[in-house]
This record gives C-alpha cells, sequence and structure tokens, in this order.
C-alpha cells in the first residue's frame, strides 16, 4: 500500500534532498513503526546502496553481508571481503564514485546490528562522512535503528567525530487516533471511530499491529487474530520487542514488570527498590531507553510534595500484562471475553490511558491549544482538619489564562450517566484541590466520554465535555 499520514517527516526528508549538500539523516524509533517502509516509500527503492544489519550476528557475519549488499549494488568482482569496517566504507566510496545517480541515497537499516562489540563500526563510519561523504554536494546518507537509545547516544549525542553531523533527525512516533483511522481506510477497512478507538486500546499506535487488519473483521475478531487463535502472528511479540532493542532485554522488562503493577506512576527510587538495581545511574539510563522508545513516560505529580513519576504508557504492552501474559487457550478469547466485568474494567484504565497520549487533542477540543498550559497529576491524602477527604486526578491542566481543568474519563458504549455519586466524587475533587494547592485560578470540571454525557441535573455541574471525536482531530 501507499504511505499514509507521516506528513511532516515526508516534507523534512524531500527538503533534505533537494538541498545542494551532502546530508546526513538519523530516523529512528521503536520496533514496527515503519521507519523502513517510510524510507522506500519515499525514495521508491532508488538507493544508490542500500544495506539491513543482521540481528544478533558476529562482526565477521555483518561485514559478509555489508559486502554482498555492495556487490549487488555494482562493485566490482575485483574487490575482496572487507576484514573490518574502515575497508568496508572504503568500498562503499568505490559505489558512490561510479554511481550515475544526481544523488546518490546511501540507506544503512538496522545499523545498530552493525555495531557489534569491540568492532570499528563508528569509527569507520566518522571517517566516511567527515573525509568523503560531507566534501560532496551528493550524498544523501540515511541511517536507521529500532535501537533508540543507541542512536541518540552513538550518533546523535555522539561527542567525537560524528559530534554535530547530522543534518537531520526524525524520532518516528506510533500514530495518533486520527493516523490510524487514516491507514485503516488506505487499508480498505471500514471500521467506525470507536471500534478504532477500541483497537487503539490494545494496540497502540505501531502500523504494524494494524497492517493485517482485513474487509469484514470487526476489531475484536482482529485482536483474537492477532494474539489468540492457534499459530497468532503477535503471539511472542513481546519477547522479541526487547531482545531487538536492548542488549540485557530482562533488565528493561523487570522495570516494565515495576511500572505495570503501579500504573498511576513510581519514582525512580521505588524502581530501584523494587527491580532490586544497585546503580542509581543505570537505572536513569535505562529509564531514558525506555522513555526514547515511546513505552513510559516521565511526568510530575503534585500533591503533598512534588515527584516526578514514571508510567508505563505503552497500550500493547498493557494489554500484554493484561491478557497474554498468561494466555488463555480460547481461541476466540476476546470476543467471548466482551462486556465481561474484568474486560470492562481494563477498558477504563486504557481509555484513560489514550487519552493520556492525546493531551494535545483535548486542548484543541477545549478551545485552548495556544495558551501556555502546565500538564501534570494531582494526588492528595485526606486530611479532615483541612477539611481534605483525599483524591488522585489523573489530567490537570493548569492554564496560564488562570484556569485550570481537572479531567476525568469514563469510558462507556453510549452516553454515559452522571450519577449523583459521580458527580460527588468530581466536586470533592474539585474541594480537595483548591484546599490543597491552595490555588486562585478558576477551577473547571472536564469529562472526556467516547460520546459524552447524558445531559440529566448532574451534567450541569461539568464546566466541559470531550468526546471520542475529539481525540481524533
Amino acid at each position: 500500500m501507499s504511505l499514509v499520514a507521516r506528513k511532516e517527516e515526508q516534507k523534512l526528508l524531500n527538503q533534505a534532498v533537494r538541498k545542494n549538500e551532502s546530508q546526513f539523516i538519523a530516523v529512528y524509533g521503536r520496533r514496527r513503526v515503519g521507519k523502513t517502509f517510510l524510507i522506500r516509500e519515499i525514495f521508491s527503492n532508488q538507493f544508490s546502496f542500500v544495506h539491513t544489519g543482521y540481528y544478533n550476528l558476529t562482526r565477521k557475519e555483518q561485514l559478509s553481508g555489508f559486502f554482498k549488499s555492495l556487490q549487488k549494488t555494482g562493485l566490482s568482482s575485483d574487490h575482496s571481503c572487507p576484514n573490518n569496517w574502515m575497508e568496508a566504507f572504503e568500498l562503499l566510496e568505490n559505489v558512490v564514485e561510479h554511481s550515475r545517480a544526481e544523488k546518490k541515497i546511501l540507506f544503512l537499516d538496522e545499523l545498530s546490528w552493525m555495531d557489534t562489540p569491540r568492532c570499528d563500526l563508528i569509527s569507520a563510519l566518522e571517517h566516511f562522512w567527515n573525509a568523503f561523504a560531507s566534501a560532496r554536494k551528493d550524498v544523501v546518507l540515511i541511517i536507521c535503528s529500532s535501537a533508540t537509545s543507541w542512536v541518540i547516544d552513538r550518533i546523535i549525542h555522539n561527542k567525537g567525530g560524528l559530534h554535530n553531523r547530522l543534518t537531520l533527525s526524525i524520532h518516528l512516533e506510533p500514530f495518533q487516533l486520527n493516523e490510524v483511522e487514516e491507514y485503516v481506510q488506505a487499508l480498505g477497512v471500514s471500521l467506525n471511530r470507536m471500534q478504532i478507538l477500541e483497537g487503539y486500546m490494545s494496540l497502540g499506535g505501531v502500523p504494524y499491529y494494524w497492517s493485517h487488519l482485513e474487509k469484514g473483521m470487526s476489531i475484536e475478531q482482529y485482536i483474537d487474530f492477532l494474539f489468540f487463535r492457534k499459530g497468532a502472528l503477535l503471539k511472542d511479540e513481546y519477547s522479541y520487542l526487547f531482545g531487538s532493542l536492548f542488549k540485557q532485554p530482562e533488565i528493561y522488562e523487570m522495570i516494565i514488570q515495576v511500572l505495570y503493577k503501579k500504573k498511576k506512576g513510581v519514582t525512580r527510587n521505588e524502581i530501584l527498590q523494587a527491580a532490586g538495581l544497585t546503580s542509581a545511574g543505570g537505572a536513569t539510563q535505562k529509564l531514558r531507553e525506555l522513555e526514547n522508545c515511546d513505552f513510559i513516560r516521565e511526568y510530575t505529580s503534585y500533591g503533598e510534595r512534588k515527584e516526578r513519576l514514571y508510567q508505563l504508557i505503552d497500550p500493547f504492552i498493557l494489554f500484554y500484562y493484561h491478557f497474554l501474559e498468561r494466555r488463555p487457550k480460547d481461541p476466540q478469547f476476546w470476543i467471548h471475553q466482551a462486556n465481561t466485568p474484568t474486560t470492562n474494567s481494563w477498558k477504563g484504565l486504557a481509555f484513560e490511558m489514550v487519552c493520556l497520549l492525546h493531551t494535545q487533542e483535548i486542548k484543541n477540543a477545549l478551545g485552548i491549544s495556544s495558551v501556555l498550559t502546565e500538564e501534570f497529576s494531582f494526588t492528595v491524602r485526606e486530611n479532615l482538619e483541612k477539611g481534605i477527604h483525599g483524591s488522585q486526578i489523573d489530567l490537570v491542566l493548569q492554564r496560564a489564562d488562570r484556569i485550570t481543568n481537572l479531567i476525568e474519563t469514563k469510558f462507556s458504549q453510549d452516553e454515559y450517566l452522571i450519577t449523583k455519586t459521580t458527580d460527588e466524587s468530581m466536586r470533592r475533587k474539585r474541594s480537595d484541590y483548591q484546599r490543597a494547592t491552595g490555588s486562585k485560578n478558576t477551577i473547571h470540571l472536564t469529562m472526556i466520554a467516547p460520546y459524552g454525557v447524558i445531559q440529566n441535573a448532574y451534567a450541569r455541574n461539568l464546566d466541559s465535555v470531550v468526546i471520542g471525536d475529539d481525540l481524533f482531530r
């Protein structure tokens, strides 16, 4: 299929190629997010040289594969297989010099896999760019990797010969809801927005996870197809996900497990203690790597004290731990679980996560996209002497126009009915927030529900309502 969405990335890459000087471009992002597809589609596979690194092979095997790619591109048979990366990139120079293309597009995919222990890959890449490619005006060198932290540490923040050499870096993130909708339509599949929303709650915005959707499938059938039927396509995706990104995946999985057990967020010290990690610096590095892969986020929580918390935000990983870690044997598990208490409880949490991933869309819906806004969560324990009953608010928008939105998310298959209990809970949260913070801002109560709310006496106490369609805009 043709390329959909990714408008800004397409614009940046096309602009780079038109420049009258050589370009060094890094494209990185989590596994399955569509990096290779993006590059191949934009350049119509018209590369002067293209090579993909091999997962978990030795330096000798990596060099042999690189040499074969050089031969496919037209390297003379007079040359022999290089013994090191310096020799390999000298051969690449030869290919560039003999290319008749106006622009020599060089694509090195999964470059991190080529960087085996004690090899000279980065030094050779530095020399190739600094001594050869940058001196020309017709080379476009594109490197790509799913190991986002490797790209950031070894290329973007390189302190040696590659320091500040990149001309463009693109962090390719998962699709937002509107991009998934565009992608599903391009597949020729008819799903309404509620079905796409429910799919997003399980799959997130990873294009590959949506790519096998076929006409006539409901979202429930598709999730069974991906995860629960015999020979399911993505039954081993979780183990591959971490194994392909990290050299010690078990440590990262341990951190993820800690974050899953405390879904609202955990401090770094709590992660150190729960995961049995001894190095604070090492833990910080690993948390940063998980954040670079769009698996977790670091955010601010206010209450009795200000804390920096880490929270698991990847919908697929959350879905995995809730339903796939102990995989059920029912091949139609998801269809059979529809509307059960367990599934409905999970949908409430999953919908809340989708909302946290679409805060810009929420601000657009509230008409405050141009207002400077601080986003945080708020937690305060009961203190009856101060009139505080104890509250947790997952999303607070504190605005420069002296208004604060306290946001509540409610998942429902129909218009949400605000009961006396819900109304009292939201009003209590507003009171607790005002008493605990002493905020002079006007406090607005905002509810997000897929189909909005039933208009009754309690609904009139809300200041604003955001609906599912708003999250697609």
